[in-house]
This record gives C-alpha cells, sequence and structure tokens, in this order.
C-alpha cells in the first residue's frame, strides 16, 4: 500500500471531562508505543472530533478501531456505517486476555474480598452480553477464581442484585472490577451498586495500548497487496 493507514480511535463520548481526558491520555500511550504510526481520536457521539468530522479529514487510508470493550451498536452498526470507503472497521477491544490482565492490575488498588463481579456498563445486544460473560470468565482464569458479572444499566443482571446475591451465599466483601476504559456516568452507577469496593477504570495501560495496536494490526492486513482498493471489514470476535 502507499501510505501506512492512520488509526483513527473511535471513543464512545461521554460528558464527563476526565472521560475524555483519559482517552487522549491513553491514544499517547499508543503513540509512544509506535511512535511511526499516525493515530488520531474521535468520538461516536457527544464529545468532540466527531467520527463525521475526523473521517472528512482524513487524507488517505485509515483503520478505525471502536475503543469499545464489546459488540454493540457503535462497534458493529454506526461506525461501520459513518466511515466511508477509505477505512476500514476493527473488532472492538474485547473479550481478551490483555483486557483481563489489565482488570487484575486494577483490582490490586482494592482490599481482599471474598467475591469478585466483573462490572460493565450494559447492552441490549445479546452478543454484547455474550461478550461481557467471556470476559468474566476470563478474568476468571486470570485470578484463579469464580468472577460473576452484572451490568450498571440496560441489561440484566444489574450489578446492584448479583451483590445482593452474594451476599446472601454469604460473601462477607464484594469487589467489582469496572470494566470501563474511563470514569463517567457508568463508573458512577457501579460506584452506587454497593460493593465494598470498586476498582477504577482501567484507563491508561499498556496492555490495554498493545491491545488496540493489535485490533489495527489485525484490520490493516484487510488492505491486502500493496495498491489494492480496501475491503470493508465486519467486526466479529
Amino acid at each position: 500500500m502507499s501510505a501506512t493507514p492512520i488509526l483513527l480511535a473511535v471513543g464512545h463520548g461521554t460528558r464527563d471531562p476526565a472521560g475524555a481526558a483519559t482517552i487522549r491520555a491513553l491514544l499517547e500511550r499508543v503513540r509512544a508505543l509506535r511512535p511511526a504510526l499516525p493515530v488520531a481520536e474521535c468520538f461516536a457521539e457527544i464529545c468532540a472530533p466527531s467520527l463525521d468530522d475526523a473521517v472528512a479529514a482524513l487524507g488517505g487510508p485509515a483503520v478505525a478501531v471502536p475503543l469499545m470493550l464489546g459488540r454493540g451498536y457503535h462497534s458493529l452498526v454506526d461506525i461501520p456505517g459513518r466511515t466511508g470507503p477509505g477505512a476500514v472497521v476493527a473488532r472492538p477491544l474485547g473479550p481478551h486476555a490483555l483486557l483481563a490482565r489489565a482488570l487484575a492490575d486494577r483490582l490490586r488498588a482494592t482490599p481482599p474480598a471474598d467475591a469478585v463481579v466483573l462490572g460493565a456498563a450494559g447492552t441490549s445486544d445479546p452478543s454484547g452480553m455474550a461478550d461481557v460473560r467471556a470476559a468474566a470468565r476470563l478474568l476468571g482464569w486470570h485470578l484463579g477464581r469464580p468472577v460473576a458479572h452484572g451490568f450498571a444499566a440496560s441489561a440484566e443482571p444489574s450489578l446492584t442484585d448479583v451483590v445482593g446475591d452474594l451476599r446472601r451465599r454469604g460473601a462477607r466483601r464484594v469487589v467489582i472490577a469496572s470494566y470501563l476504559l474511563a470514569p463517567g456516568f457508568f463508573h458512577r452507577r457501579i460506584l452506587d451498586s454497593g460493593a465494598d469496593a470498586v476498582s477504577p477504570p482501567i484507563g491508561v495501560h499498556d496492555a490495554l495500548a498493545t491491545l488496540i495496536l493489535r485490533r489495527y494490526d489485525e484490520a490493516a492486513a484487510a488492505y491486502g497487496r500493496i495498491g489494492e482498493a480496501p475491503q470493508k471489514a465486519v467486526s466479529r470476535t
């Protein structure tokens, strides 16, 4: 290919300034890991620059990497529908063992627990729910213990119900691993779910930055031979 495709990182978007700042700091870590790779940021909604503005400003080929932890509307429908013919779309970040490693690191900031719960934002997409269940299994394998899962909004089981059920079954200290990239609305919901402790969002972590680059590399292969027109990639697990 005549030019290295730009990595167009597409965040969900948030009204919390700390959330947007975290995404930008994470992308600085991505740039540090691969200095020669052009990296641009944008957001699917709420924040600027918007995905549409970023696509309009592209001067060459691009790989759009959804900064999302599982399948859902934005990663499967919205982003592929808005990136145009000059870009391919990578699959979402999760589930992946690198995320389990990062989650385990964030859990070190919490006290020992009788029970660990993976706390996700929530989704109405069945494939997204399956991704959360898979992420909980990966974290459980990494920790060597069972890990339940629950959602802060828009899906069942709710985190509040999961925490309550674990207490009824004898858990005295319940800790939630925040399955989120950055602080914002959903992290506040997780903090209010009744757990004894909640880990910080994954945030700026080398395992996460490495995974973003891995998703980029996977999708960049869709450009094929040098000079070949790009084919639209479909997000998949």
